[in-house]
């Protein structure tokens, strides 16, 4: 897999922590690097550390299933693409279930406690990326790092949009998150396949 394939994988992986981060950011009247990091950070290395994870179990069963392991690969892309155009249509902010929970000051609590949840479910994609790394034979900690360094850069840009211009940007980027893992997982079928020469 080459580095602009794996740099389009981490960039729509991303999508989901700077949907998120929008929303954060939305709690905050004033732009703050420091609050930006604090969020980078957290989905950053939750990002990376679940493609390692994913890419430690899928290869235990990557000789057995080599045969198959595009096909896998695709199903996977193309799931995680699905799912996440499916949440693009939802307009609200994953804080705003609930009378209480969707406070301005519930979005702004950047304890462990707030943020290990979200670091947690927007980086679940990213272990089912890594079980299908192992199949593709990637090299692992490249990839993990390059997707915690574009999660961070992300989810900064995010919180920073999000103070400044609301959660128009949102969905948009859920929904080119899910294009792009779709077309990848696409790519890696056809290329297996023979119908792509790259």
């Amino acid at each position: 897999m080459s580095i602009i394939e794996l740099l389009l994988i981490s960039v729509g992986l991303a999508m989901d922590a700077f949907a998120v981060a929008v929303c954060k950011g939305l709690a905050w009247q004033r732009r703050s690097w420091g609050q930006a990091a604090v969020v980078g950070l957290y989905f950053g290395i939750f990002q990376g550390l679940m493609p390692l994870i994913g890419y430690l179990l899928g290869i235990r069963f990557a000789e057995v299933i080599q045969a198959y392991d595009h096909w896998i690969a695709f199903i996977l892309l193309s799931v995680i693409g699905v799912n996440m155009l499916r949440e693009s249509r939802q307009t609200s902010c994953p804080a705003d279930n609930g009378p209480a929970a969707g406070s301005r000051d519930d979005r702004a609590d950047l304890s462990f406690r707030a943020m290990f949840p979200l670091a947690v479910a927007t980086s679940i994609d990213a272990l089912a990326v890594g079980i299908s790394f192992a199949f593709l034979k990637v090299q692992i900690m490249e990839a993990s790092l390059m997707i915690a360094a574009v999660t961070f850069a992300l989810s900064m840009l995010g919180v920073l949009a999000g103070q400044t211009f609301g959660a128009r940007f949102k969905s948009r980027a859920e929904q080119a998150g899910g294009i792009i893992l779709i077309l990848m997982g696409l790519k890696i079928l056809l290329q297996h396949l023979g119908v792509l020469p790259f």
